[in-house]
């Protein structure tokens, strides 16, 4: 269950059960609002939260900038997995990194179709194939590149798993940062998806390493 929709809900029963009371003693005092549980990440404690905190923590369908900024940026940072994953068809030794590239493409093909969707549905546009990088963690160097690219066999899968495996990394940090500063529930639903599903390969990509 993701952690806002649980604050949404909370927060929602909370101001019911507040109207409720107010209507059938308005000669009485306020309760004091009750706190909200929120659950923690995988790994992380549940943390109690003030009605203002819990307020503020609901999605919404009006997009940020900070939502704005992740769909652009994760276009960017997908196109550069389909390239990696491209080479690994026709490069890598591996059948299981073959596949795992493929699994992939299939995945971040389609995602970016939908955050382009997403863009234009707001008025606005998505970013050109020649949008720099600048800083956005786990991005390979065009030296990186360039080294994948004349790699073949064993050192291919080698040089993929660890690039690609970094790259996973940064897109889970660019997902948890706009569930901590986006606002639209779309983008929320979608930076889910992306740091589920490459936390999962993430694992899959380390038992591939430490395999002989």
């Amino acid at each position: 269950m993701r952690v806002k929709l649980v604050l949404a809900t909370l927060a929602v029963l909370t101001a019911t059960a507040c109207s409720v009371s107010s209507a059938s003693e308005p000669s009485a005092a306020a309760p004091p609002t009750a706190p909200v549980i929120a659950p923690g990440r995988p790994g992380e404690v549940a943390r109690t939260l003030g009605a203002d905190e819990a307020a503020t923590a609901v999605p919404t369908p009006t997009a940020n900038a900070a939502d704005v900024r992740y769909v652009r940026d994760m276009i960017v940072h997908h196109r550069q997995a389909l390239e990696m994953a491209t080479l690994a068809l026709t490069h890598a030794e591996s059948p299981t990194v073959r596949a795992l590239a493929s699994r992939i493409r299939d995945s971040q093909g389609p995602e970016v179709q939908v955050m382009s969707l997403w863009l234009g549905q707001q008025g606005l546009r998505g970013p050109d194939h020649h949008t720099e990088h600048g800083t956005m963690p786990g991005m390979a160097t065009p030296e990186q590149l360039r080294a994948l690219a004349a790699a073949s066999g064993p050192e291919f899968d080698r040089l993929f798993l660890q690039l690609m495996t970094a790259h996973h990394r940064g897109a889970i940090t660019m997902s948890e940062e706009v569930l901590t500063h986006g606002s639209h529930l779309r983008v929320e639903e979608l930076a889910n998806e992306i740091a589920t599903t490459q936390a999962g390969e993430i694992r899959r990509m380390a038992r591939l390493r430490s395999s002989p």
